[in-house]
């Protein structure tokens, strides 16, 4: 597989306002998942993280917002750098408050609130309690359907409803960087393509920076503009949206995407894998 030799920042010309640098991580003092692990997400910007199950993409993402902790994980090497400032050794909620917001994966909402208490729940942080409910307007506006449902108990929403309210009381934290880990996970095609569209707009009009993890390599490489495939807690590769698509590996691996009629052997497959080796 063909490296692509740049840091994401410099490809966009904007600073970097997360860096990540030959971080490792260990859970329980002997697991390590995370082996030497660098990326960088500049202001802004949708960068997607991608890879299969079991890459570290989830670990990656705990690491950043200070969630490693509460699983027996800790970044053992390397440093996580958030508009230069260093933040792998702050808790959680200190993280939370510079403005990082991680909506998790598998839709974690709080079942036995309502729709709209769920909402305020994301604003918890926030000294500005005037703009609260300009900011819920947003929401609403972004997420229309939560409007409909905002007394309902969030435990009776559907699969998709859920998703949108995860990803709907993250907004309410203002964030200045949004992680967001499977968003697309256990919903149809057609909803997926909803709220990744939602996720493209809120990243333009609010400027909110994003990074995304996910195992749907289409639709993020869709609305990205840099992305990271990940293997056995390292990257293996890197490019701007347009290279990953049109990298045949990428193709090929993450896209399920081969020529017509052209099959590949079983030997070539062995050979893909062994050059990926030479990378981990």
């Amino acid at each position: 597989m063909t490296r692509v030799w740049s840091r994401g920042a410099h490809h966009t010309g904007r600073p970097s306002m997360l860096t990540l640098n030959n971080v490792e991580v260990m859970y329980d003092n002997v697991i390590l998942v995370l082996k030497g692990m660098s990326m960088a997400v500049p202001q802004g910007k949708i960068v997607a993280l991608l890879g299969s199950n079991g890459a570290g993409k989830s670990t990656t993402l705990k690491a950043i917002s200070g969630l490693l902790k509460a699983e027996d994980g800790a970044v053992t090497d390397g440093d996580i750098n958030f508009e230069g400032q260093r933040i792998d050794n702050q808790s959680a909620d200190a993280i939370v408050r510079r403005g990082i917001f991680q909506v998790m994966e598998g839709r974690r909402v709080f079942e036995h609130l309502t729709t709209e208490e769920n909402l305020l729940a994301g604003s918890y942080i926030r000294r500005d309690r005037q703009n609260i409910k300009r900011d819920l307007s947003l929401v609403y506006d972004y997420f229309p359907q939560l409007m409909k449902l905002q007394k309902r108990t969030a435990g009776y929403l559907s699969g998709g409803e859920q998703q949108m309210l995860a990803i709907g009381r993250g907004l309410m934290a203002r964030p200045k960087l949004l992680l967001l880990d499977e968003p697309s996970l256990g919903l149809s095609p057609l909803l997926v393509r909803e709220i990744f569209e939602i996720i493209r707009r809120i990243n333009q009009e609010e400027k909110t920076t994003i990074l995304l993890v996910e195992q749907s390599a289409t639709m993020a490489l869709g609305i990205a503009d840099y992305g990271y495939i990940m293997e056995n807690g390292k990257i293996v590769l890197e490019g701007t949206a347009e290279k990953l698509r049109d990298n045949e590996d990428v193709k090929e691996f993450y896209l399920g995407l081969t020529e017509v009629g052209k099959k590949k052997s079983y030997r070539e497959v062995k050979h893909y894998k062994r050059r990926k080796r030479w990378l981990s």
